[in-house]
């Protein structure tokens, strides 16, 4: 019995043209979707996967529709003398729209995997759009296009309805697998049938055996690393927002120096609005503040990573933004290196391509001593072609920081760099920071909520609370005498009373005294103060537990409870009465184990000594 096998041949061929032309449509759409912000994007969206969940004969009519020869499409093609309908063209169509949705969306979703930091140090480090896409999201997604592809292939080949309706049944033309085999049904010829569902079925197994194999490689240990920092990314429609303005963010000072980052910006944010002006030389500035504070959005804004609402971004003398002009210097052009919380180091690279990722304009050579340069200043030797999943959290913040480096940009952002890092590893790290930032010769700015942390990397510091810089200056001023209470808090003292002048007690005329009113006491200050003082306090390894009970500023006080770290003890304190309860305490002092097991065992009450030196008069916000 002769068998025609041009079914078989006509599925394979149009299976693989519409694949092909699949691939480049769902990953160009998927690209797009990825990025898009348009508030009709979920209506695009559901245009593109419609084929998917539409009756095959849905879909081909409105092909029939579209292309049909009264239709404006149909009518076009006549002038050109093309003829779609009932043609091999037609079974290639039908196979391309229903093997699309699969394609984008599987491309989609392996796009959405990767981790936004990734994309973000690519553009920062100085690559185009299409270099970040070529480089960083197909290679980090690969495996995800790969599936995509087999399935939509899978999908092509198994389409029956919508060609049927547009390319018909056409022997040695139009005449595919699925249109065979019920045909032939319906004739009556069933082992003819058969060996075509038999055909049909062996194809199929082979491609949910190629996806599964894909699936298993996406689990291994190696394949891990590539989406170990991923999420799906959830869109939003941006919100709109109103307010005064509450001054100008279209200029800066004429005379700024040239070799300084002047911040004048205005970004409403969820809850509030970040709301910055201030300048930076070369010293590096801590940025401290509460989580969610606005302090990585900051500089996410100077990275070009966000845009603010209005305002300027100057470096060195060159605008990076300004609203009213409308500039906007993309990412890639604006030479600020970034090290993200979680360093962002591109999985699929080894440490020398990562270090090397951002100097793709200069020669090989060149490369190559930089690279070498950094592997050495950042005591990376032998590292060179281990890739991150491989490294210690150290050694990926050291490259991390290597690689920003490495183009020598003119601002270095630091997000948190060690907040993943235990604390020993957390002491070294610090040491090689401050030592590398010594020689830096740009400006820096190191984001941080932990306050020791900032007091030993940076000689300057700002405090940040909901998006307003509420103080700036030396660490020293900023630590030792902070005038609020929220400064305070942020720069880590626990001791707090609300407070009144003596004068305004009525008690006597005198200015160098505050009366602490939760605690009961009067304190005696070394400065002058004014009717505005609201809060006295004073950080907890600042009180001193004495026995000599004539000092100034010196009380009768009772131990409520301790608590045991393990160099230091805190003790909880209440002045002038015995507490009734664990929670029945006014200040927490620490004092170091030694003195503590010197003191422990005194019989209560005992006396505590409020240094007037070291106490902190706050005026009222």
């Amino acid at each position: 019995m002769y068998v025609d096998f041009s079914p078989l041949w006509i599925s394979l061929k149009t299976s693989a043209i519409a694949t092909a032309i699949t691939f480049f449509l769902g990953i160009a759409a998927a690209r797009w979707m990825l990025n898009s912000r348009y508030w009709f994007k979920g209506l695009i969206d559901g245009v593109f996967i419609s084929p998917l969940v539409l009756p095959p004969t849905v879909v081909g009519f409105l092909l029939l529709l579209v292309f049909g020869r009264n239709s404006p499409v149909g009518k076009l093609l006549d002038r050109f003398s093309i003829t779609i309908l009932f043609t091999w063209y037609a079974a290639i169509l039908t196979a391309i729209v229903v093997a699309f949705p699969i394609m984008y969306r599987t491309s989609l979703a392996a796009f959405e995997q990767i981790d936004p930091n990734l994309l973000r140090a690519g553009r920062t480090l100085g690559a185009s759009e299409w270099r970040v896409f070529w480089q960083i999201m197909l290679p980090l997604s690969y495996r995800g296009i790969v599936a995509a592809t087999i399935l939509s292939f899978a999908r092509a080949l198994g389409e029956f309805g919508a060609t049927l309706m547009l390319a018909g049944n056409i022997p040695g033309q139009t005449q595919t697998l699925p249109i065979a085999i019920f045909f032939a049904a319906e004739a009556g010829e069933f082992e003819q049938a058969l060996m075509w569902v038999m055909i049909m079925l062996a194809i199929s197994l082979t491609v949910i055996w190629l996806a599964n194999a894909w699936a298993d490689q996406t689990r291994h240990p190696s394949s891990q690393a590539v989406t170990a920092f991923g999420r799906p990314r959830q869109w939003s429609r941006p919100r709109q927002w109103s307010r005064p303005r509450p001054r100008d963010l279209t200029s800066l000072p004429a005379d700024a120096p040239e070799t300084e980052l002047c911040i004048n910006i205005y970004k409403q944010l969820a809850n509030f609005p970040l709301d910055l002006s201030f300048s930076l030389q070369q010293d590096a500035l801590g940025v401290l503040g509460a989580s969610g504070s606005g302090k990585t959005m900051l500089l996410r804004c100077i990275a070009g990573l966000e845009t603010p609402d209005r305002g300027v971004i100057r470096l060195n003398g060159k605008t990076l933004f300004d609203a009213t002009q409308g500039i906007n210097v993309p990412s890639c052009d604006r030479k600020v290196g970034i090290v993200f919380q979680n360093y962002a180091l591109f999985p699929h690279l080894t440490v020398a391509q990562n270090i090397a990722f951002g100097m793709n304009n200069l020669p090989k050579p060149e490369r190559d001593r930089r690279v070498h340069a950094q592997i050495a200043q950042m005591q990376l030797q032998g590292l060179e072609h281990r890739h991150p999943h491989h490294l210690s959290g150290g050694q990926q913040q050291r490259v991390a920081v290597a690689r920003a480096l490495a183009s020598q940009p003119e601002a270095l952002l630091l997000d948190e760099p060690f907040s993943a890092l235990d604390s020993h590893l957390r002491s070294q790290l610090e040491q090689q920071m401050v030592a590398r930032l010594a020689d830096y010769q740009g400006v820096t700015l190191f984001v941080t909520h932990h306050l020791e942390e900032a007091y030993r990397v940076c000689p300057k510091l700002m405090v940040i609370d909901r998006g307003r810089a509420i103080a700036q200056g030396t660490k020293q001023a900023i630590f030792e005498r902070p005038a609020t209470f929220t400064v305070a808090q942020l720069t880590g003292c626990k001791n707090f009373s609300q407070a009144v002048t003596i004068a305004a007690a009525q008690t006597t005329t005198a200015t160098h005294a505050v009366r602490a009113l939760d605690w009961g006491i009067c304190l005696h200050v070394m400065e002058p103060v004014s009717d505005r003082v609201a809060y006295v306090g004073i950080r907890a390894h600042q009180i001193i537990i004495t026995t000599h009970a004539n000092q100034d500023n010196t009380f009768l006080c009772w131990l409520v409870a301790t608590s045991e770290t393990p160099h230091r003890m805190t003790v909880f304190l209440k002045f002038n009465a015995v507490p009734t309860s664990a929670q029945d305490y006014h200040v927490q002092a620490e004092v170091f184990k030694e003195k503590w097991m010197m003191i422990k065992d005194r019989p209560l009450p005992w006396h505590v000594c409020l240094d007037p030196l070291r106490l902190i008069v706050m005026e009222a916000e």
